[in-house]
C-alpha cells in the first residue's frame, strides 16, 4: 500500500513538473511573438511616416544615376551572416528591393531592418538611416542593395 501511494505522488509530481514547464514554454513563445509583431507594427509606422515625408517633399531623382532595366541580385554582410536580396529597376529607376534570403537573421530585428526597403526606393539610393535597435541587420541589407545595384550601373 506505501508503494501504490509512493508511485501516485511521484506521477503527480511528474505531472506537476511537466505542466509547469509547458506553461514557461507558453510564455516565452507568446513574449517572441509580441516582440515580433511590436517589431512589425514599429516597422510599418516608421515606413509610413518616412513615405508621408518624402511625399510631401517630393520625391529626390538622382540625376547621375544610370541604371540598366533588369533585376539584379545582391549579398551584403548582415548580423546573423548573409543577406540576399533582388532589385528591380525599371525606367532607371529602383522600383522594388525584395529580401530572398536572410537565414540567419533573428526574425524579430531583421523585421525592423526591412523597414528601411521603402525609403531605399523612395530614396533611391542606399543613403538612408538604419532602423534603430537593427544596425546591422539594417547595414546587411543596404550592403546587399549597393552590391545590386553596382551590377546595374550602365
Amino acid at each position: 500500500m506505501t508503494s501504490f501511494w509512493v508511485r501516485s505522488m511521484t506521477l503527480v509530481l511528474i505531472i506537476g513538473i511537466l505542466l509547469g514547464y509547458n506553461s514557461v514554454l507558453e510564455a516565452r513563445e507568446q513574449e517572441d511573438t509580441i516582440a515580433r509583431m511590436s517589431a512589425e507594427l514599429e516597422t510599418e509606422k516608421l515606413a509610413r511616416e518616412q513615405l508621408e515625408t518624402v511625399s510631401a517633399a517630393g520625391s529626390p531623382k538622382s540625376s547621375t544615376s544610370a541604371y540598366t532595366d533588369g533585376v539584379y541580385e545582391g549579398i551584403g554582410q548582415g548580423f546573423g551572416g548573409d543577406v540576399q536580396v533582388e532589385v528591380t529597376i525599371s525606367g532607371g529607376e529602383l522600383t522594388d528591393v525584395t529580401v530572398v534570403s536572410a537565414a540567419k537573421e533573428d526574425g524579430a530585428y531583421f523585421a525592423m531592418a526591412e523597414g528601411i526597403i521603402p525609403n531605399i526606393i523612395a530614396q533611391q539610393s542606399t543613403a538612408v538611416d538604419t532602423a534603430s535597435g537593427a544596425t546591422f541587420s539594417s547595414d546587411g541589407i543596404l550592403d546587399a542593395v549597393e552590391n545590386a545595384l553596382e551590377k546595374a550601373e550602365q
